[in-house]
């Protein structure tokens, strides 16, 4: 399923819808180009999570932590991180939390991976922007079916 957002409120808005549907456990891979909008269905999800913090990319920080919401948001950018390096930065940690991650670029840390986890994928589509849900695993395909159905 591929659904089109044709603007930054249509991209707040569908992560919000996302966010309102994470369980505790539930590990989010953004893939897309820079400026594609990951940060920005981030912030969506956020608002979807009850967290009031803002929200802002964790480029140089690796993780940015959020826990004023119903469940703790482990906010993850690993552009700069090659194959191997994550578990230096102790990241398999986040994925045994009572919270969800967001990891942006996750793809670049493919092998450390859960083996269940739920990949958006945005791409520029004319102005906007199209997202595309798919999961790994079972219980990450299973999760990603029912975000899916709560876009449509």
């Amino acid at each position: 399923m591929e659904k089109y957002l044709k603007n930054e409120d249509e991209m707040l808005r569908g992560g919000q819808v996302i966010g309102e549907q994470l369980q505790a456990g539930d590990v989010l891979v953004l893939t897309g180009e820079l400026g594609a909008g990951k940060t920005t269905i981030t912030k969506g999800i956020a608002l979807g999570l009850g967290i009031t913090q803002m929200i802002k990319s964790p480029t140089y920080t690796i993780v940015r932590e959020y826990t004023n919401g119903r469940l703790p948001l482990y906010h993850m950018d690993v552009y700069r991180l090659g194959q191997g390096e994550g578990e230096s930065f102790g990241l398999e940690e986040y994925f045994e939390q009572d919270g969800v991650v967001i990891m942006e670029w996750g793809n670049n840390l493919r092998d450390e991976l859960p083996i269940d986890y739920i990949e958006v994928f945005l791409n520029y589509e004319g102005d906007g922007r199209s997202l595309r849900i798919e999961g790994q695993g079972a219980n990450g395909k299973r999760r990603a079916n029912e975000l899916v159905a709560t876009l449509n």
